[in-house]
């Protein structure tokens, strides 16, 4: 597939594969230099890759992400955002690592980068959602839509069909909310 880019309003989405290694090209449209790299242990090698893209250029990583985006979570990646003084953040993952990086756009405002290894879609969505005390809350925020949304199909590539058809599901439903929410975001 060759490359392309689609603009929505705010929002830039690049497509292609090998199109995360346009990461670089896309901190400096947004003019930032010290991102911090979100996602879940279990993709924390997708880091390095970054790394490697931005020639070492990073803030930092948060490898703690997890499902639900927990509200201690939140509070800690905030506190590593502040510490290594990032100017942006990079989420790299599924649904869990778009999340926290949607929640921490909305709580900081620095801009958003979200780099999908699955096809939930949630990344196109407005929908916040955290939990506190095993609560799940969620809320409709404009501002949560990622400035950049970076699809690269190597990045699915070994995802395992169980994971492959639950999250294609997914995105399903997130088309579905997002056809419903053209009626309900409408003034």
């Amino acid at each position: 597939m060759s490359l392309f880019n689609y603009n929505e309003s705010n929002q830039r989405v690049v497509f292609g594969e090998g199109s995360f290694s346009k990461l670089p090209d896309e901190l400096a449209r947004l003019g930032c230099t010290r991102p911090l790299i979100l996602t879940t242990p279990t993709k924390a090698f997708y880091v390095d890759d970054a790394t490697k893209f931005l020639n070492g250029q990073i803030a930092g990583s948060f490898t703690q992400v997890t499902m639900h985006t927990p509200k201690e979570i939140t509070e800690k990646a905030l506190e590593h955002a502040r510490v290594v003084d990032a100017d942006c953040f990079v989420s790299i993952g599924g649904g869990s690592a778009v999340g926290l990086g949607k929640t921490l756009f909305v709580r900081t405002g620095l801009p958003h980068i979200c780099i999908p290894t699955t096809y939930a879609g949630s990344e196109m969505t407005p929908i916040v959602g955290q939990t506190e005390n095993r609560i799940k809350v969620t809320h409709v925020d404009r501002k949560a839509i990622p400035a950049v949304v970076i699809y690269d199909v190597n990045l699915t590539l070994t995802l395992p069909a169980s994971i492959s058809a639950t999250s294609g599901l997914n995105a399903m439903a997130h088309a579905g909310m997002q056809y419903s929410n053209l009626f309900l975001l409408s003034d």
